[in-house]
């Protein structure tokens, strides 16, 4: 899951960084409204956690916009502002969900996965494939009921081409679901994980392969 942070305070931002990365999310942080609008043209997130108190205007504002570009993403607020009146507003403006500061981070997990099973054409919560089973909700990946243990990036990369099983992804593609926009990518740190997923999935039996395409990108195929 990628999600898009608007959040003005580093401090918050960095631990919750760190506290959803443990989740296998990768987070994009937005400092204002100026940038959100901007992360918003050049990548795609699968929600959006809002505080209102931005540099630029109230975090509120942003969400028609985000209605406009992309009317199905879950958007949840994060604040300070926490009274009734300030809840029914943001409900009001169009916010999915409104979580006040202090909060816990297992609560807002678990909003983020509400928010996302009824997000509308959201994908099937588990994929099947050989003799893997890729549980999104439950960040897991099974090969014949045992789970496959797996580093982050690796977990992320087999996620992502699960979920364009049969089809080329493009490395970029990849690197944009196992990196945030201001992770340091190494140049072949991509081909490492793949690898390394390779192996493993050959090791276990999983039926699958990762196959790669010169030049473009991977494509995992059932062994045949």
């Amino acid at each position: 899951m990628r999600l898009l942070l608007v959040e003005d305070e580093p401090e918050m931002a960095a631990a919750l960084g760190v506290a959803l990365g443990r989740y296998d999310m990768i987070l994009d942080h937005a400092p204002s409204l100026d940038h959100a609008i901007a992360a918003m043209a050049n990548q795609v997130h699968d929600a959006i956690i809002l505080d209102r108190q931005l540099p630029d205007g109230d975090g509120l504002t942003l969400i028609p916009r985000v209605r406009a570009l992309k009317s199905g993403i879950p958007v949840i607020v994060l604040t300070a502002r926490g009274s009734v009146d300030e809840r029914i507003k943001g409900l009001d403006m169009g916010a999915d969900d409104y979580l006040a500061k202090p909060f816990a981070v297992e609560e807002l997990l678990a909003r983020l996965r509400a928010l996302m099973r009824r997000a509308p054409d959201i994908a099937p919560m588990t994929a099947r494939i050989g003799n893997l089973v890729f549980d999104f909700d439950g960040r897991e990946a099974r090969i014949d009921g045992r789970v496959l243990e797996l580093p982050r990036r690796e977990l992320l990369v087999l996620e992502a081409l699960v979920r364009r099983h049969g089809r080329t992804v493009q490395r970029s593609t990849l690197e944009e679901s196992v990196y945030g926009y201001d992770d340091e990518i190494q140049s072949n740190s991509l081909d490492a994980h793949v690898s390394r997923l390779r192996r493993k999935l050959l090791e276990s039996g999983s039926g699958v392969e990762i196959h790669g395409i010169r030049g473009v990108g991977y494509l995992l195929r059932t062994l045949s």
